[in-house]
């Protein structure tokens, strides 16, 4: 028997992606992901609230997925901690374990903008796995120009759910 390669590896963890902008305009966006997995709710529960083992690396100030920390308890923090400094991601707003969590988390340049950000991770029992949905709605001003930096910003959440679903990637 051959030893199953990286890639029929990712193949078999997570199938089935769905993603969208489902709305977009100067002032707001609402993104919707959703992806399945090989994991159990409870097996992706806890790859979830550890995002040192699936953020990517290149989405962080410090360049290091290995400084992230999470506190999954209402009023918890999604921080980043390195020599040169400190972030605050997000702050926990609802959280039912291995079902939903619900984070205020302006992450990147949508802090600076005072923009308002809320993700909303669901997790359902789906066959021998799970099926997550990711959704995210933003509010900012017109001179936010959210319509502008909806499809980068979906770019990144619909990579991180693709990472949290598949059980290869290790903060990398």
């Amino acid at each position: 028997m051959k030893p199953i390669t990286a890639v029929a590896a990712l193949m078999l963890t997570a199938t089935q992606a769905h993603a969208e902008i489902v709305e977009a305009t100067g002032d707001h966006y609402v993104l919707h992901h959703e992806e399945r997995s090989t994991l159990s709710p409870s097996e992706l529960w806890v790859r979830l609230i550890k995002p040192a083992e699936w953020w990517h690396p290149d989405h962080t100030y410090s360049g290091d997925a290995g400084n992230l920390s999470f506190d999954p308890q209402v009023g918890g923090l999604w921080r980043e901690d390195w020599a040169d400094g400190s972030v605050v991601h997000g702050r926990v707003l609802y959280v039912a374990p291995e079902k939903m969590l619900r984070l205020d988390a302006p992450f990147g340049p949508l802090q600076g903008m005072a923009v308002t950000a809320v993700w909303t991770i669901t997790i359902k029992p789906d066959g021998d796995g799970s099926l997550v949905s990711f959704d995210e709605i933003a509010s900012g001003t017109a001179a936010s120009k959210l319509d502008a930096l909806a499809p980068t910003v979906d770019f990144v959440k619909g990579e991180a759910i693709r990472r949290l679903t598949q059980v290869n990637n290790q903060g990398n």
